[in-house]
């Protein structure tokens, strides 16, 4: 699979930002880091990133890895057109989903998806939020976080 178009959820840059055993994993199994085609990542998963920073008050040293992991990345924006159009896509499938389906999207799940959609790209991810889209919206990578322990 190294040249497959990889979108990463904000779990799958964190995993690798983390560098354990499931970052290695992660980066084995796709070839993320050896692959000349750069994953992608969507704007919205710079602000989780961010986020997580200054919640958890990380240092300057696991700053710098958020900084050059997504140095890394190709990032996607959500003012594009095609992505516009495929958040109403992916807002209006996950509306269908019948009550009590295991799906915990919320608006920055359904922005990666719409990022993934427009882009064309595989979404790598550790939750199941995207099950719901997967294969008829986005194609996906569900990579078990637990597999490995």
């Amino acid at each position: 699979m190294p040249s497959s178009l990889f979108l990463l959820d904000t779990n799958v840059l964190l995993a690798l930002i983390r560098g354990r055993e499931l970052g290695s994993r992660i980066d084995a199994r796709f070839g993320l880091r050896s692959s000349s085609v750069k994953p992608l990542a969507c704007i919205v998963s710079h602000g989780e990133l961010w986020a997580l920073a200054a919640v958890n008050r990380w240092n300057d040293a696991r700053r710098e890895e958020i900084r050059a992991m997504l140095e890394n990345v190709v990032t996607l924006g959500i003012s594009d057109s095609e992505v516009i159009d495929a958040y109403v896509e992916v807002y209006s499938v996950l509306r269908r989903v019948p009550s009590g389906s295991r799906t915990n999207s919320g608006e920055n799940d359904m922005w990666i998806a719409a990022a993934s959609r427009a882009a064309g790209a595989i979404l790598l991810t550790t939750d199941r939020h995207f099950d719901p889209l997967h294969p008829t919206v986005i194609s996906q990578e569900y990579i078990d976080p637990a597999a490995a322990r």
